[in-house]
């Protein structure tokens, strides 16, 4: 069972579906957002007022929905098994208005990314683990985000990735067997 663990939302339930996902658990969840507003409280930046959370490799939506839950004016979700896309467009409909989401159904590792930027404030990057190299993505988005916007990235302790040359670690967290990783321009 996979709840909401803040914000409008909290303790709402989502729908899951036992294939094709690995939702982020309650304690990761609550982790990577605290570690945003942290964050943001040090440098002075609201990260969810009038700004867009993009959710990469979305699954059912649980941390776009997350984050809707805690304030944060949409989302954009980047899903493309059709099975899990059902599974995220009811959990959408439960939470959020459809002014508020957005879901586009294609592969982002073979995506463009061809969005506005100007809003984005925190983009997700969970891929499911040890199947996909990211640093492709990473050099794409690279070049597209704003000063200010956060990276989150989800992997196995046995995953690797390069940082490009214009991002910074600014934190790694370690939960089990999963790293937390989260990077900013430079």
């Amino acid at each position: 069972m996979i709840k909401i663990t803040g914000g409008l939302f909290k303790k709402k339930q989502l729908e899951t579906i036992t294939k094709f996902v690995r939702p982020t658990s309650s304690i990761k969840r609550e982790a990577f957002f605290s570690i945003i507003n942290s964050y943001g409280l040090k440098n002075s930046y609201d990260f969810f007022k009038n700004k867009i959370f993009l959710d990469l490799f979305a699954g059912i939506g649980t941390m776009g929905l997350e984050a809707i839950s805690r304030g944060i004016e949409g989302v954009i979700f980047y899903e493309n098994n059709q099975n899990v896309i059902k599974v995220l467009e009811r959990n959408c409909e439960l939470l959020c208005n459809k002014k508020q989401y957005k879901i586009i159904k294609e592969n982002i590792l073979h995506s463009n990314i061809d969005l506005n930027f100007d809003k984005v404030s925190i983009i997700y990057v969970d891929p499911p683990y040890q199947k996909y190299n990211i640093n492709n993505l990473l050099n794409k988005l690279e070049n597209k985000i704003k000063i200010g916007t956060i990276i989150g990235i989800e992997t196995s302790i046995n995953d690797n990735f390069i940082i490009p040359n214009k991002l910074k670690l600014i934190n790694k967290k370690k939960y089990g067997k999963t790293n937390m990783s989260f990077l900013t321009l430079c």
